[in-house]
């Protein structure tokens, strides 16, 4: 088992999570919370460089003789949502607030810091990267951008997600597959307004939609194998202003997700075919801008099984198999440059357990040791003095 951490650790990184939950900051904005992080870390004795991805921040440790290097990723930023938590440290900016957990991520690599520099036996080097913009802006691809991984080369690279989904002292970290690849799709769809009354006079562009959402249905369904992964939602649909007009435009939004790269081109090619093809059966036509914005989260398979072994060694926490999620994670960049893996940490709070971006989300507390030593334990097993 991996040593204890004390009593005064945990409540500073508690002290130090709610901090950071009271002033939370959208992506690459996350300037503040970059400012807090970099203070504590140069108070540590770690060299720390800045400008990554705008507001990321990297700091490194070096020890011994060796050439091995790994790097831990933590993300910073929060998310445009009200909070409606209740707690007594909630969120001091208006509309923003840390909805994911990432306020505790940034704690755990930030303590585990301070845990591995003081490891006696320490042989190699560690990056510990502070990312801005997880939530759909992609810091970790503007990171890499800027240099990330020429500037600090990493044999593997390591991310963990509190996840409520799971007990606390749970642990997933699979071979392969851990989260999906996320494109955005909006569809323009153009008829002929007409007053309410006399549809026959125009071309009607709701109807059109409206079979549009339906017929995408058919991508996962009829288009997808049954063995393979893979969502269509239509989330908006905005079109219209009078209970008597047939409008001439309607807008869809949505989101589409995958793991295999040919059924990622085939939901993209589907969904174009069909929305063109409906929109031209009723009259109307279909314009589509499509997005592809995060890869899909895949592990290396030797790196997940090390993390495994660490997990449910060292650390003693229980290691559990799960299904990968639908949900995407930008880190997925950042595994598409190195091997490395990306780890689930059990969250769950007995009761009320709100999910990932819910407006009662409140990071665990409870969890914070079990990651800061999982981080501790990963650094001391990988860097081990030979």
């Amino acid at each position: 088992m991996s040593a204890i951490l004390s009593g005064d650790t945990i409540a500073e990184a508690v002290n130090w999570r709610r901090a950071l939950h009271r002033r939370p900051e959208l992506a690459f904005r996350e300037t503040e919370t970059a400012d807090f992080i970099a203070t504590r870390l140069e108070s540590f004795g770690l060299a720390v460089r800045r400008g990554y991805g705008t507001t990321g921040l990297v700091a490194t440790l070096s020890r011994g003789t060796s050439g091995r290097v790994i790097g831990l990723r933590a993300d910073m930023d929060a998310l445009p949502i009200v909070e409606a938590s209740g707690v007594a440290h909630a969120s001091l900016v208006p509309g923003v607030m840390h909805a994911c957990g990432h306020d505790g991520h940034v704690t755990m690599l930030l303590a585990a810091a301070r845990e591995i520099a003081a490891l006696p036996d320490l042989d190699g080097t560690v990056h510990f990267i502070f990312q801005p913009a997880e939530e759909v802006e992609g810091g970790a691809r503007q990171m890499i951008a800027d240099g990330l991984f020429r500037d600090f080369p990493v044999d593997a690279v390591y991310g963990i997600h509190n996840w409520p989904g799971l007990k606390p002292g749970t642990v997933v970290a699979r071979d392969g597959a851990m989260m999906a690849a996320f494109a955005t799709f909006e569809i323009s769809v153009t008829g002929r307004g007409s007053h309410g009354a006399m549809p026959h006079e125009g071309a009607d562009p709701i109807l059109a939609a409206s079979q549009i959402v339906t017929a995408l249905q058919s991508i996962a369904a009829r288009n997808v194998s049954p063995l393979e992964a893979a969502v269509v939602s239509a989330t908006q649909i905005h079109g219209g202003d009078a209970y008597n007009v047939i409008p001439e435009s309607v807008v869809i939004r949505g989101t589409t997700r995958w793991f295999a790269p040919a059924v990622g081109d085939m939901i993209e090619a589907r969904l174009g075919a069909v929305a063109s093809m409906v929109a031209q059966a009723l009259g109307a036509r279909a314009t589509v801008d499509y997005k592809r914005l995060y890869p899909a989260t895949i592990n290396t398979p030797a790196a997940a099984g090390e993390i495994r072994a660490i997990a449910g060694g060292t650390t003693g926490l229980t290691v559990e198999d799960s299904a990968p999620s639908m949900a995407a994670e930008d880190f997925a960049f950042m595994l598409e440059e190195r091997p490395g893996a990306y780890i689930w940490l059990g969250a769950a709070r007995d009761g009320d357990n709100p999910g990932l971006h819910s407006p009662r989300f409140d990071f665990n507390d409870a969890i914070i040791g079990d990651g800061i030593r999982l981080w501790r334990d990963i650094a001391a097993a990988r860097l081990a003095r030979a």
